[in-house]
């Protein structure tokens, strides 16, 4: 089946969930956003990297700020396979009062990445921390603990363009703030996009996103368009 076919498949299926979701009689509530991502990578040497993201989202049918983030961290490849990386996050959530919660995570990541001929197949294991209004809240020092446990395929079509699909699942290890999904799967991630490698150095990215959440007490569910460049430096 051709490229453009297979796309086109995927893509319809994925609207498909969004228009179920978005049905008057879903119990679930919808928005509909956009996360723009600026990421630098800049290698030190063939196994050292330091790693910074910039990004920003918009909600409410992309008429609202959502959030501004910036990562800082460092990314060690073990093997041609097998990477990991440490990474501390800083988030600007918009409060619907028009102010701003702060918010300090922590993320430990682990990836292995099989290639085989033209697909490589990925898993990635992250471990997570955060603290939310650490210094104007009474729980603001006692942190939310969360397991991500991502798997994604991708397909080299051309030298230049690669196409992929991702399903990301996340479970609450603990957060008081939210009891009622402790000890539970409650967040799901499916994503469709196709990377363009602009040059050695540089790569464009665009997707479609869907993230579904449950055992929550207002389930929401998002669709997401989002934009990526990444620039490689260094080493």
């Amino acid at each position: 089946m051709p490229l453009r076919k297979i796309a086109l498949t995927a893509f319809v299926i994925l609207h498909s969930f969004a228009s179920f979701a978005n049905d008057e009689n879903s119990p679930y509530y919808s928005d509909a956003g956009s996360w723009n991502t600026f990421n630098v990578s800049y290698g030190f040497n063939k196994r050292f990297s330091l790693l910074f993201t910039q990004e920003f989202r918009l909600k409410e049918n992309y008429t609202r700020l959502n959030l501004f983030y910036t990562n800082l961290g460092v990314e060690y490849k073990i093997s041609k396979k097998l990477k990991t990386s440490l990474v501390y996050r800083l988030t600007d959530k918009f409060l619907d009062d028009n102010t701003f919660s702060f918010r300090h995570r922590f993320m430990w990541d682990a990836t292995v990445k099989i290639p085989y001929k033209k697909f490589s197949f990925s898993y990635r294991h992250r471990l997570q921390v955060e603290y939310k209004n650490l210094y104007s809240s009474e729980t603001g020092s006692i942190p939310e603990w969360y397991s991500r446990s991502k798997f994604e395929i991708a397909f080299k079509a051309t030298k230049k363009i690669s196409p992929y699909f991702s399903a990301e699942f996340r479970y609450q290890i603990c957060d008081i703030k939210a009891e009622e999904s402790q000890g539970t799967w409650h967040r799901t991630r499916y994503q469709l996009g196709i990377d363009y490698q602009y040059s050695e150095r540089s790569k464009f990215g665009i997707y479609y996103l869907i993230q579904n959440e449950y055992n929550v007490s207002i389930p929401e569910n998002q669709y997401i368009t989002g934009l990526e460049y990444s620039l490689s430096l260094g080493k």
